[in-house]
Parts: structure tokens; sequence; C-alpha cells
């Protein structure tokens, strides 16, 4: 489908981007920003960081509706 016959994919990455950060091997663990509860990402990633449920419920704000 295409954008001629009037659907479009949604293209956004995520809070994270693409990709997004590489999870920490270990603590000491980085506070999620909203809920500050630990993270899955290590303190010194720099940026937003999102726990799960915080990054999910954060996609499910942002994604496209269809």
């Amino acid at each position: 489908m295409s954008e001629e016959d009037g659907t479009a994919y949604c293209t956004t990455a995520g809070p994270a981007g693409p990709a997004g950060p590489a999870p920490a091997d270990g603590p000491p663990y980085a506070e999620c920003v909203l809920c500050r509860e630990p993270t899955e990402y290590p303190e010194s990633y720099r940026g937003i960081t999102l726990c799960p449920v915080c990054e999910w419920q954060e996609a499910q704000r942002t994604a496209c509706s269809g």
C-alpha cells in the first residue's frame, strides 16, 4: 500500500530511537524519568531512560492510529 491509495505507514521511531540503547550488564541501573523505578539501562546512559512499563505505555501513546 502507498500514499497514492490513501494509506501510509508510520515510520517514526520510539523514544530510544530505532535500535535503542544496549541494556546494562548489571547494577547500577538508571532510574525511570517518569516513575523513578530502575530501568534496564546503565546509569551512565545519557538521555531519557524509561522502565519497561513506562516505555510500553509511551509506545502506546505515540503509536499510529489507523
